[in-house]
């Protein structure tokens, strides 16, 4: 990656839409930050997103020459269209032409890719894949949904038209809660901060939590960080929630680590920083169903039945600034031609 240009990188994301200026020597510029106005519409949001780029532009450009331009948002996405598809966490978008819509606006072109893609990439360069030397992982991120995204050999993996690690629609409970994508029982539902509220308001219905309930009560929009901080002063109930996200993500992880044998599955979002409370039941899960697991967990000696071949499953290095970041490294990483 050079230096002597900049990049500028949007984060959309269902709550709020970032935007940084950056360059690889010195890491972001500036950032931006605001509410995605949802409720205003969908041209309403592209505005902001195009009015934060030209501030970016026209302050940087002066001094840097522009790299590129890059946009990781929540999917499906048809790539290399840029057109958000069923989305199942922000109704109303559908059939966005978003790349068309930002490049007509702002004269430049753009990249849009799926967002936890874009965390994937900078987990690669500048995150876990970095410190352990791997160049190739999966990347989950746990936040009003569950997202996937697929780095092999330090490129993206979008599949046949960009929709390629939708792991969060891998059905772990046949008969399970309701998921935005039409089907019941997916990742999703089970292992996102909207999943843990779900179920906490479930157990609340049920009269048998009396600490979840006094904790609506004092604050009816209570977040899953306040069910966390319960569990961790030792509430049986927001600990067993917790330990329900980490076995649907245990069985998530068995069924991708079987299938896909990759050396690096990392998990961030912002249900990440729940991971002391959840992981327990996710590495035992995860032990007890996946066999290339159990051979190649780093825990496990060769000498103990194990191979030289280790797969690690660990918690994001980057945190909240994986999303943003990967959309700044994109442009860089790029071909000439786009690719």
């Amino acid at each position: 990656m050079t230096s002597d240009s900049f990049s500028i990188g949007i984060d959309f994301g269902g709550t709020n839409l970032r935007l940084a200026a950056y360059t690889p020597a010195a890491g972001f510029l500036e950032t931006i930050q605001m509410p995605t106005r949802l409720k205003a519409g969908r041209d309403a949001v592209v505005a902001d997103m195009c009015a934060g780029i030209r501030k970016l532009r026209d302050k940087y450009s002066a001094k840097l020459p522009l790299k590129g331009i890059a946009i990781g948002s929540p999917g499906p996405i048809e790539l290399p269209e840029g057109r958000l598809r069923n989305l199942p966490n922000l109704p109303g978008f559908d059939g966005l032409e978003l790349r068309a819509a930002v490049e007509q606006s702002v004269g430049t072109p753009v990249v849009v890719e799926n967002d936890a893609n874009v965390a994937a990439l900078a987990e690669c360069v500048a995150g876990k894949g970095k410190t352990l030397g791997i160049d190739t992982l999966l990347f989950l991120t746990l936040g009003t949904g569950v997202g996937g995204g697929i780095i092999l050999h330090g490129k993206i993996w979008d599949g046949l038209n960009g929709m390629a690690g939708e792991v969060g629609h891998i059905n772990i409970w046949p008969d399970g809660a309701a998921c935005g994508c039409g089907a019941r029982g997916c990742l999703e539902p089970l292992a996102s901060a909207t999943g843990v509220r779900r179920r906490a308001k479930e157990l609340i219905a049920e009269g048998k939590s009396p600490a979840l309930a006094a904790l609506e009560k004092s604050n009816p929009d209570f977040t899953p960080r306040d069910v966390a901080v319960l569990a961790g002063a030792g509430d049986r109930d927001a600990q067993k929630i917790f330990d329900e996200v980490g076995l649907a993500l245990g069985r998530g992880l068995a069924a991708l680590v079987n299938t896909l044998n990759l050396p690096l599955y990392v998990v961030g979002g912002g249900l990440s920083s729940s991971w002391n409370l959840f992981s327990p039941a996710l590495f035992e899960e995860l032990r007890c169903r996946s066999y290339v697991f159990r051979m190649t967990d780093p825990d496990k000696s060769d000498a103990a039945r194990g191979t030289k071949a280790k797969t690690y499953v660990t918690l994001t290095e980057l945190g909240p600034e994986a999303g943003l970041l990967g959309a700044c490294i994109l442009p860089f990483t790029m071909s000439p031609n786009g690719a």
